[in-house]
């Protein structure tokens, strides 16, 4: 795969630690340091200032503007102006000098540099000692962290000990909505207003296109009285103050901050009081602190994973689980899953397909209430859908390959008007959060009108060849290396699927209440004509497959010239930025996973022998450039008993950023890789299936792992699962009696644990 480990953190089952500062790591460990509650994140930038690489970023969830620059491009259906994003304020502003020597580790005299991002807390702590000049030395412990419940909260301390001479200090500690976008080079953001009192400062700013805003105010408490000068300059107010230290003293200052953001119009005048209240009763650091520990301490007691025998995917596991949850708890059906979560500006901060597929499996078997606000997201944006649709001359509902705010971002065509994956996606993220919730309710009112408006997209999008076939004809499918093609197999395969579930569901609701039924047609525009032509598309639908199970990709695929991936020199991947953009297309190598793809989201529609036959085909050729590839494979390959294959490609999962694989995790984290990871071990080493009727467990064991245990939380009934090199024993730790399959016997599980010898 010519991905190779750059091993750096220390490895803990507990902690991600940074011994000793590398300079020409900064950015990558501000993407692994990052911090976020869903409402907001942090990368882990030095707030004292740096002058060196480094991405000052601060986001919050749906905050975002319109690309300054317009694609100048014409053709009808191809978007015009994108959106991403956007860089907000900087409100952990700290400036320190000693005397006239300024704080910047760029150049500082350092020693004893310790970062550590604390998993069971969610607090982050970086501690060293500074020398500024040949008479003094000091010591300074910053510590941060996000409330996780009252999420517009956020915390700095800062502790200052002379551990050598006295040191004459001067800090200044603001709020700075001067940051500047970095995919974009400038600002975007207008200040509205400031305000101020001897310990705490505000600023009210708006998006300069989307006008929303944002509302960042804080307050200070000290160790020793304050006498505060106010800073203001453009679109930043601070609090500057001196401090004197005589040897081994100790100064503490304690931030407490309140981000407050409105996208709705209230008025800066509402908005800056509702902001002012907010800071006065903000609750104590010390009581957040206990707070969010047994918050942690909730969510390790059912999620988390337990590997025995390799201490580096233990750390790795629980920190894509951690990341997870900083990333989407489902606290707003309006927030969804950015590919880079909260923790950088690659890809704009937007959410793409992979929502429903990749990482909707682990809220589905975590957080059912997070699961559904996933799709309740897509109902909300179903308005935009609908618009998009019509963009490309096309009915219905027409989900966009990137966005934030319901609107396709994209401005490639090819992605943007070629790949349907995001609304069969969420055709089948509905029937797989209906098929473990049974959330008919949902289902019957915003399922239905989704499908129904998909369905109504892929009929007019698809076509009748000559010989009577119904198919999808121009398109690109999850391999993004084969463009305009015809017949795509997962796209023809996704499109039968959802048309055959919206018919079924709209029968079900017809035999249950016919009034609803009428009113669901009625309020779709819906007649009979139109959706029995959608049962003859179905029937209709062409997957090209032989006589032994193997699945053309798409027509034609099969006839390609053969490319020997292992010959491409390591040096020239990513392959986008060192072959020519024509170049990709001619030959059958795969970008990842197309056939297997749907394989996996369809487990249990499919036979063995049809799974061999088209994974030994497809995986020689994939080079794995999507994050979300190795997992997928590693799934199948598990499943497959191809165990060392399995482990190798698992091998990328839980550590894709900790160590760096693909060389871009200075860009932000992987989210769906992270995601994935999880699913590698419950759904690839625990055989784990929830696309059929029952659960299903087939759980495998790593050579190198004596033991492993998971937890998962199926119809409200909370089941751990030990797998060691002898034997599974399953245990219900909450709920009634469950029928479960396993190891394809199906069998009911109970609170006396069930041992099975492997």
């Amino acid at each position: 795969m010519g991905k190779i480990a750059d091993m750096y953190y220390t490895v803990d089952p507990w902690l991600v630690s940074e011994k000793g500062f590398e300079k020409s790591r900064s950015e990558v460990s501000e993407s692994i340091f990052s911090l976020a509650n869903e409402y907001m994140g942090v990368r882990g930038y030095f707030e004292e200032g740096y002058s060196g690489e480094t991405l000052i970023g601060s986001y919050f969830n749906g905050v975002y503007e319109n690309s300054p620059q317009e694609n100048h491009v014409k053709y009808k259906g191809i978007v015009g102006r994108s959106h991403f994003m956007v860089n907000a304020v900087d409100w952990l502003y700290t400036r320190i000098w000693c005397g006239n020597t300024s704080l910047d580790l760029a150049n500082a005299e350092i020693d004893n540099f310790e970062r550590h991002l604390d998993l069971r807390t969610g607090i982050l702590i970086r501690s060293f000692h500074w020398k500024p000049n040949k008479e003094t030395k000091v010591k300074i412990i910053f510590k941060r962290m996000l409330n996780m419940e009252e999420v517009t909260q956020g915390y700095q301390n800062i502790s200052i000990e002379s551990l050598e001479g006295d040191a004459d200090l001067t800090i200044l500690m603001g709020i700075d909505f001067n940051t500047i976008h970095k995919g974009e080079g400038r600002n975007f953001w207008k200040e509205q207003v400031k305000n101020s009192t001897h310990s705490s400062a505000s600023v009210t700013a708006e998006t300069i296109t989307t006008k929303q805003k944002l509302y960042a105010g804080f307050s200070i408490t000290a160790s020793k009285s304050l006498n505060t000068q106010i800073v203001e300059r453009d679109k930043f107010i601070g609090l500057k103050f001196n401090v004197k230290l005589k040897k081994e003293e100790v100064f503490e200052v304690e931030r407490m901050a309140t981000m407050i953001v409105n996208k709705t119009g209230i008025d800066q005048e509402n908005l800056n009081q509702i902001g002012s209240q907010a800071l006065r009763s903000q609750l104590s650091s010390n009581i957040v602190f206990e707070r969010n520990r047994k918050y942690w301490e909730n969510v390790w007691n059912l999620e988390d994973i337990q590997i025995e025998g390799d201490m580096r995917n233990q750390q790795g596991i629980r920190y894509c689980i951690f990341q997870l949850h900083q990333t989407y708890y489902g606290q707003n059906p309006n927030h969804n899953i950015g590919a880079k979560g909260l923790t950088g500006e690659a890809y704009g901060g937007l959410a793409f397909w992979d929502t429903e597929t990749c990482c909707l499996p682990f809220y589905l078997l975590t957080n059912l209430s997070a699961a559904k606000n996933l799709l309740e997201f897509r109902y909300y944006t179903l308005p935009q859908a609908k618009e998009r649709a019509k963009q490309l001359d096309c009915e219905g509902a027409c989900y966009p390959i990137a966005t934030l705010n319901g609107h396709e971002a994209c401005d490639l065509w090819q992605h943007a008007s070629l790949q349907f994956q995001p609304s069969t996606g969420v055709a089948y993220g509905i029937w797989h959060y209906v098929n473990v919730s049974h959330d008919k309710e949902f289902l019957y009112s915003h399922g239905i009108e989704i499908l129904i408006e998909v369905s109504r997209f892929l009929v007019s999008r698809g076509a009748w060849s000559t010989n009577g076939e119904f198919g999808f004809f121009g398109v690109m499918g999850p391999d993004e290396f084969q463009m305009m093609v015809n017949h795509n197999a997962y796209t023809n395969y996704m499109a039968k699927r959802t048309l055959e579930y919206t018919l079924e569901v709209l029968e079900e609701i017809k035999t249950i209440d016919r009034i609803s039924f009428q009113s669901t047609l009625a309020k779709c525009g819906l007649i009979e004509k139109e959706y029995q032509n959608w049962q003859e598309c179905a029937e209709k639908m062409v997957v090209l497959k032989d006589e032994n199970g193997l699945i053309e990709q798409h027509d034609g695929f099969f006839k390609l010239p053969e490319l020997d991936i292992h010959s491409i020199p390591v040096d020239e991947f990513p392959l986008y930025d060192h072959w020519s953009y024509d170049r990709i297309y001619r030959n059958n190598m795969i970008k990842q996973p197309d056939v297997l793809m749907f394989l996996f989201l369809y487990n249990q529609s499919f036979g063995i022998a049809e799974k061999q036959i088209n994974y030994e085909f497809y995986e020689p050729k994939t080079i794995h450039e999507s994050s979300l590839s190795p997992s997928i494979h590693s799934i199948l390959a598990s499943e497959l008993g191809k165990e060392q294959e399995a482990y190798q490609f698992f091998e990328f999962a839980t550590r894709m950023d900790l160590d760096n694989f693909n060389r871009n995790t200075r860009e932000g984290l992987h989210t769906t890789s992270i995601a994935s990871a999880w699913m590698n071990i419950v759904y690839g080493f625990g055989g784990v299936r929830t696309d059929g009727k029952e659960l299903i467990l087939s759980p495998t064991i790593p050579e190198k792992w004596k033991s492993y245990t998971f937890k998962i939380t199926y119809q409200k009934r909370l089941i751990q699962v030990k797998v060691d090199r002898m034997t599974v024993k399953i245990s219900l730790l909450k709920g009634d009696i469950l029928k479960v399959q396993i190891y394809n016997e199906l069998t009911e599980i109970t609170n006396i644990a069930l041992v099975i010898d492997r």
